[in-house]
């Protein structure tokens, strides 16, 4: 049995559902015939109960058949208007058991049915009997009116009945086979029409496998299963073909970034390499500069790769524990941070309580990358405007703002605006802030300031509540 399973498992998924729909049609034809049969044999029988009861012997004719010794004077009817006369058997019954025939070829066996409905112990009855030459008879056995202990058996043979029902057997049976077979073969087409789809989209995985090609779709139409699953298909390709361009982009963008403090590098380097070698010494102050300018592209350099792994996490979702945090927080351990990098500005802070589900460094960073976007283009003496209030944190700055055209693209990876490519930065904060935000469920927005004061407004709302939430015990 569980070698045929495991066949059965290897098969092709066709069929297997040829083979469960011709099954399932089996069963059906099956209980169908069986139930016909019953049906028809019961009709039969009933035909055949009323055919033995129009056949009832009157009191006269019996008697007359019995002589004083009680014997039965046996005759054979061959009637033209009845031609099956001849193949029944009318038999009389005594109380002891002894019987003869009046009319018929056969007798048949007496049974305690018959003797009983002799005695007057029962009325008349149907039942099958044994007859002499071996064959089984449908039988009538009813009491003689008029003379007590004698009774009447008609009988027919059975094969009246067993005739016409292995007929109905014969046709059942090819009947049967030919649905069977039918539906083996409609269960094929149907289940390869139904699978062509299927076929389709495992065609197109194998091409995408082999390919590695990303733009290939599969037409969907229609809202059923196999559509929805072309759909869901297409839509995954679409996402990998974007994660993938998206993947390329980075590194394009991320080498384009490198290669600048790189060659500067190099070429500071270079240069001080060359001056060991020749023996000719850069002036001081020229020397001064250049090592200064090594260690800026280094710590460029360092803040570039620090961002790229950053984003990484982030984009891989964060990397620490989601709890609840207290956001005002948060943001007044990112203001100390934020003052330390511009001692020249004002940071004016009103901060309600608020608290939200983050991973606390995640956040933390990304407040801190807008302070330090404010710092950056906050002119020195100026006031850095921070609130908390339901929810959401604004930082408002007094610097250039951000053109129109260029809002857009704030969050996107590596973008710089162009008033903005001499400062240092690698481009990259925003979209950290921005990825950090909606994986915490909230939303960021820049816009210019519209009081007339100039500067920029970074918005960031963050589900949460006034309160922290109850604690839990285990």
């Amino acid at each position: 049995m569980k070698r045929l399973a495991r066949r059965y498992r290897a098969m092709p998924l066709r069929s297997r559902l040829a083979m469960l729909v011709a099954f399932a049609v089996a069963v059906a034809v099956a209980a169908a015939a069986v139930a016909c049969w019953f049906v028809v044999r019961n009709a039969l029988l009933n035909s055949l109960d009323d055919a033995l009861s129009s056949k009832r012997v009157q009191t006269p004719d019996v008697i007359s058949r019995i002589d004083s010794a009680g014997n039965c004077q046996r005759s054979v009817i061959r009637d033209k208007d009845d031609p099956d006369l001849f193949k029944q058997t009318i038999q009389v019954v005594d109380r002891q058991g002894g019987h003869c025939v009046i009319v018929g070829t056969q007798s048949v066996k007496v049974t305690a049915e018959d003797t009983a409905v002799a005695k007057g112990e029962s009325g008349e009855v149907y039942h099958s009997v044994v007859a002499s030459n071996g064959a089984t008879y449908r039988a009538l056995t009813y009491p003689l009116e008029g003379p007590q202990g004698l009774a009447v058996t008609v009988a027919r043979p059975l094969s009246e009945v067993d005739d016409t029902l292995d007929n109905l057997i014969l046709v059942l049976a090819v009947v049967a086979g030919i649905g069977v077979v039918g539906a083996g073969a409609a269960g094929l087409w149907v289940a390869r029409t139904g699978l062509r789809p299927v076929d389709e989209l495992t065609a197109a995985v194998e091409h995408v496998a082999r390919t590695e090609d990303l733009n290939l779709r599969i037409p969907a139409e229609g809202d059923d299963e196999i559509a929805r699953l072309s759909r869901s298909f297409n839509s995954m390709t679409a996402s990998l073909a974007s994660s993938r361009d998206l993947q390329q982009q980075l590194i394009a963008d991320a080498g384009h970034e490198l290669r600048t403090p790189l060659t500067s590098l190099r070429t500071n380097i270079e240069l001080l390499a060359r001056s060991e070698e020749t023996g000719r010494a850069i002036p001081p102050d020229d020397r001064k500069a250049l090592l200064a300018s090594v260690t800026a592209q280094m710590t460029e350099l360092a803040a570039l790769i620090g961002d790229l792994q950053e984003l990484s996490r982030t984009d891989a979702g964060p990397s620490g524990k989601v709890q609840v945090v207290a956001l005002h927080e948060i943001v007044r351990a990112a203001l100390e941070r934020a003052r330390l990098r511009g001692p020249e500005l004002t940071f004016a802070a009103d901060l309600a309580p608020w608290y939200v589900r983050a991973e606390p460094a995640g956040l933390e960073r990304a407040i801190v990358n807008i302070l330090d976007n404010a710092v950056k283009f906050g002119p020195p003496g100026s006031t850095v405007e921070v609130a908390l209030k339901d929810g959401a944190l604004t930082v408002r700055d007094h610097g250039p703002g951000i053109p129109a055209d260029e809002l857009p693209h704030v969050f996107d990876r590596f973008w710089r605006s162009p008033s903005a490519r001499s400062l240092p930065g690698s481009g990259l904060g925003l979209s950290i802030v921005a990825r950090t935000v909606h994986q915490s469920g909230g939303e960021v927005a820049l816009w210019p300031a519209e009081d007339g004061g100039g500067g920029t407004v970074a918005t960031v709302r963050l589900p949460g509540a006034p309160t922290p939430p109850p604690a839990t015990t285990a």
